[in-house]
């Protein structure tokens, strides 16, 4: 072939390819005008599937998802659920749009704006507040362990989410999604309805489509209650799953942080991204080998098919006669996805945890609180969880409306986790919710999991350190979303996974509220 030929071969083949690349352009444009991108109800994968068609770009999401904050948080039914905004919101999303022209390939959460709970460390123009009006002006010189993971996997985070204050370890008096600095978090289904606590703000937020999806945080039911409260997904993983570095804490031995989404899918892309060994939390290098690199693979349709489910009845009984209707129903449709459901099984130790009261997290609390209150600023008013008792009794009439009877009471312990009180009941807490808890149901019956009514057995899964997630199970005549939990062993987020998913797919409960 001549060169002349050459030349014009590939003058032909460049005017083709632009004429494609132009046409390809003109395309999505065009499905872009027919079919515009609507956040409300929206999966990660579909998010994704949007910005590649050009439906949508990261920065538009963002100011959509900003929109909505501004109709729905403080106006409108005002659910004071997102506490701030991230003021380089903005600018990382158009970052994110920019990196997509040469490197299209990016993984699931790229782009994808997150709501992150207000006790969880975010670095630069946002503050970290657990909702105390002590810890306002409080900014966090580097990011918690997990939100560096989830920026590193490309997520925005969009803001801070309101929250019980303290992760409602304050007053028995406080409401949850009361804080004092953030004012109450309402549930979007209604605001007669409980919000669930102490993850409230993040649970209201995803609930309503104020953001893709967000992280909670989870002592004792503060993820499964507010999941379950606002028809979500939630996650709480076993102690060791992810790093609690930069999270303002309550009690080490049962924290931990987790995701909260509107599918079980986009919680497990999360998890994902936020599992990862943290030399700074021990507890994270013990269970290096056994956490999954991707728990993706347990999404699975089946995965109820000849699973063992035991429900024990008695955490049923302060529930209504529709709700408990409503859990005999998921039960039903476990039995017609193959399951065989063992009902009932007795937890050995159920009443005696119900009947005692454990200064572990009073004592934990102490000890906790005062490490990370002695890293702060100086210019931070409070050191010390007695500097914080204090603060509050000279701002009163902002910080006390329900009172710090909590607080006290943990001020009243030595703050030694030497003491003999504290040893005996944390021993007893490990073998009550363990031994004789859930390892003696579980193994003697040989169940995959057992399964619990909203958050009706979190306490015993946290005093274990045991993973739990929730799944919506459908709602009552007025419109209260009722969850179902299924609990399992230690590191046992992979079958619980199967079985969440498989009961999210055959059932479809999920929907919007009305707002």
């Amino acid at each position: 072939m001549s060169r002349k030929k050459k030349f014009a071969l590939a003058a032909a083949f460049t005017g083709a390819t632009a004429a494609a690349v132009t046409a390809g352009l003109f395309i999505r444009r065009e499905v872009a005008k027919r079919k515009p991108f609507s956040i409300e109800e929206t999966t990660i994968d579909e998010i994704q599937k949007a910005i590649r068609l050009g439906q949508t770009t990261s920065k538009e999401l963002v100011r959509q998802y900003l929109d909505r904050i501004q109709k729905l948080n403080q106006q409108g039914p005002f659910l004071n659920a997102v506490r701030e905004i991230n003021p380089e919101a903005i600018h990382e999303a158009e970052a994110c749009d920019v990196k997509r022209t040469v490197q299209p390939d990016v993984g699931p959460l790229f782009g994808i704006p997150i709501i992150v709970k207000d006790n969880i460390e975010t670095a630069g123009n946002m503050h970290t507040t657990a909702g105390s009006i002590a810890l306002k002006n409080h900014q966090a010189s580097q990011d918690a362990f997990i939100i560096k993971k989830l920026k590193a996997a490309g997520a925005i985070i969009l803001g801070k989410a309101n929250l019980t204050e303290f992760a409602n370890f304050i007053s028995d008096k406080m409401p949850n999604g009361y804080s004092s600095l953030g004012g109450q978090v309402l549930n979007p289904y209604g605001a007669a309805f409980d919000v669930g606590g102490s993850s409230s703000g993040t649970a209201s937020a995803v609930a309503a489509n104020l953001a893709a999806a967000g992280i909670g945080t989870e002592t004792s039911g503060s993820i499964l209650s507010p999941a379950s409260s606002n028809a979500l997904v939630g996650i709480k993983p076993t102690i060791g799953v992810l790093s609690r570095s930069g999270i303002i804490p309550l009690a080490h031995s049962q924290d931990t942080a987790g995701p909260m989404a509107r599918t079980v899918r986009d919680a497990v892309l999360l998890l994902n991204a936020m599992t990862g060994v943290d030399e700074d939390d021990e507890e994270t290098v013990w269970s290096r080998g056994d956490v999954q690199k991707d728990y993706r693979v347990y999404l699975k349709r089946n995965g109820l098919k000849n699973a063992r489910i035991g429900i024990d009845r008695h955490y049923l009984k302060d529930l209504s006669r529709e709700k408990v209707e409503l859990i005999n129903k998921a039960l039903k449709v476990m039995k017609e996805k193959g399951a065989h459901v063992i009902d009932p099984v007795i937890i050995p130790s159920s009443e005696t945890l119900e009947n005692r009261r454990s200064s572990v997290l009073y004592h934990e609390f102490k000890w906790d609180i005062n490490r990370y209150f002695g890293k702060l600023d100086q210019q931070i008013p409070v050191h010390s969880l007695a500097d914080l008792i204090a603060f509050n009794r000279e701002h009163a009439d902002k910080a006390l409306k329900y009172g710090q009877a909590v607080l006290e009471k943990s001020e009243q312990t030595s703050g030694d986790l030497g003491e003999r009180e504290y040893l005996i009941d944390r021993a007893d807490d490990l073998r009550l919710s363990r031994k004789e808890g859930l390892d003696a149901v579980i193994k003697a019956q040989h169940l995959d999991a057992l399964v619990f009514a909203n958050a009706q057995g979190c306490d015993i899964a946290a005093k274990a350190g045991y993973p739990s997630i929730t799944v919506p199970a459908g709602y009552t005549h007025d419109g209260e979303p009722v969850g179902i939990t299924f609990t399992g062993l230690a590191f046992s987020e992979p079958r619980l996974i199967e079985l969440a998913f498989a009961f999210e797919q055959a059932t479809k409960h999920r929907m919007a509220p009305g707002l």
